[in-house]
């Protein structure tokens, strides 16, 4: 793959990231680790990307928590290293699930605390927690049958 062909994958992830609310360094940082796997340092990723290590230890704590990247170290070496997690788009999509449950969840509660008369405000509600319900089903689906490591 040719470094302009890379450095365009990077930066665009990094704004399709950014459209979805998370940073745009932590975009790049996927796609960076996407393309070459890693392991990398703090530094090796600060300076291949061109931002500070604060802004590489933020969004690797931002990966992490969904599961994405992982850190590792190596015997001898106190620096952290950071590679392309195992499973991580299963693990993407379990993260979704969880937060979708706790959605479809508080809607059905609030449903259920709703009076009978507030029918319009039931409907909506089970419109919600059915759709809800079907993403979740076809995700599940999905999650399932897509559990390929990365290499």
């Amino acid at each position: 793959m040719s470094d302009t062909v890379a450095e365009e994958f990077i930066e665009r992830m990094g704004v399709l990231v950014e459209a979805d609310g998370l940073p745009r360094i932590a975009g790049r940082l996927l796609a960076l680790l996407v393309l070459e796997g890693g392991p990398f340092s703090f530094t090796a990723l600060a300076e291949r990307l061109q931002v500070s290590r604060g802004s590489i230890s933020t969004n690797t704590r931002l990966l992490e928590q969904f599961g994405i990247i992982e850190r590792i170290t190596r015997p001898g070496d106190r620096q952290d290293y950071f590679q392309i997690a195992s499973d991580p788009y299963a693990r993407l999509i379990r993260a979704s699930l969880e937060r979708m449950t706790k959605s479809r969840d508080l809607v059905a509660r609030t449903r259920a605390r709703l009076p009978k008369q507030q029918a319009g405000s039931h409907k909506r509600l089970k419109d919600l927690e059915e759709f809800y319900r079907a993403t979740m089903d076809a995700l599940s689906t999905v999650a399932r049958s897509y559990a390929a490591p990365v290499a």
